[in-house]
């Protein structure tokens, strides 16, 4: 009976336990301010992150205060004007948009962002940015574009889209760039980052556009590109050993090319162990060239102007070369007439025999 009564009681109470429990069993909703539905917070708001969740469009749900937000493996594809300004984000400083297939940046996408500072669009198949894409994000200081060149050859919008920004730091690796982007360098860059491109060499103009006054403090770092160590590297070489300091990597480059010279260190190389052969077409081979070039013109002028020479004086030589054939026959005939009287049997005898 005791049993029966202890079992009764504890049916009454497993309703009561059940509506308890209830809310630990379903998700929470998101509440105003705080984290969005489809990404996580780690440790605070202040930190969300999206990974994966085949967004269309940036989440409206962001609490006010975050700083960072990352956004990854998504489906952007158009990063549309003000398309964080749903809800304002004054304190937003790091907008990571990784792996999200954004194709087109339109004018004023990051409106709303007025702290933001370092903006990651790195591995995204860029196809078109706008001239004002990033204009609103005047305190943008750190734009990375790694793997994010390489649908489109974009230098020319890029290049406009960061006309009116102060930029301290750009990342360009991986995009198989063949030659500095000269234009991408605004005035007062203090890193660029160009590795793991398909850079051979550096001109001597594209360095020259490194001394500019707004780029004398600017460093570059150059790893894991195939520089061909030919006679055309010479003004990199001689930049390298008068700058090391402006290439944080210098000591990890190695030449890729030719094989004589295959997995030497750069920095150790010098100006006469690299071949200057004119056919390699490197600036002292040039030199070279023109100076035979030039040498072989001057001897054609030269002998242009001799057979001009000859040919308005043809007559006055003839009459010289007639004489001299003149005079040389006169001569020869003299030589002959002596030869044969010296030669004469007659004269001999009487030469022979005196008193008669």
């Amino acid at each position: 009976m005791a049993r029966r009564q202890a079992r009764a009681a504890g049916g009454r109470w497993l309703p009561w336990l059940g509506l308890a429990l209830l809310p630990l069993a379903l998700p929470p909703a998101a509440a105003p301010g705080g984290c969005p539905s489809p990404c996580y917070c780690v440790a605070t708001p202040e930190l969300v992150q999206c990974r994966y969740e085949r967004l269309d469009e940036p989440p409206r749900e962001l609490p006010a205060s975050v700083h960072n937000l990352s956004i990854a493996g998504s489906n952007l594809s158009v990063l549309r004007r003000a398309a964080f300004a749903a809800r304002p984000l004054p304190d937003l400083r790091l907008l990571r948009l990784r792996h999200d297939n954004i194709q087109a940046i339109e004018d004023m996408a990051l409106q709303g962002l007025p702290a933001l500072r370092t903006l990651d669009l790195s591995h995204n198949p860029l196809l078109s940015v706008a001239s004002g894409a990033f204009a609103g994000a005047p305190l943008l200081r750190t734009l990375q574009l790694n793997q994010a060149l390489l649908a489109a050859p974009l230098e020319e919008q890029l290049a406009s889209a960061l006309r009116n920004l102060s930029l301290q730091r750009l990342e360009l690796a991986g995009n198989e760039l063949r030659a500095l982007p000269t234009t991408l360098l605004p005035a007062g860059l203090e890193e660029l980052d160009l590795r793991n491109n398909s850079l051979q060499r550096l001109a001597a103009a594209e360095l020259r556009s490194l001394e500019a006054p707004g780029l004398r403090g600017l460093r570059v770092s150059l790893g894991a590109n195939p520089l061909r160590c030919d006679c055309a590297l010479r003004p990199l070489l001689a930049w390298l050993q008068s700058a090391a300091a402006r290439v944080p990597d210098a000591r990890s480059l190695r030449c890729a090319g030719p094989p004589p010279l295959r997995g030497a260190s750069l920095v150790r190389l010098r100006l006469e162990g690299l071949g200057c052969a004119a056919s390699e077409g490197g600036e002292a081979g040039r030199l070279e060239t023109a100076s035979y070039v030039f040498f072989g013109i001057v001897l054609a002028l030269i002998g242009i102007v001799f057979l001009m020479v000859l040919y308005l004086n043809r007559r006055g030589i003839k009459r010289w070369l007639h004489n001299l054939r003149e005079a040389c026959r006169d001569q020869m005939e003299g030589y002959h007439y002596r030869y044969e009287q010296d030669a004469d049997p007659r004269r001999a005898s009487a030469a022979g025999t005196p008193g008669l």
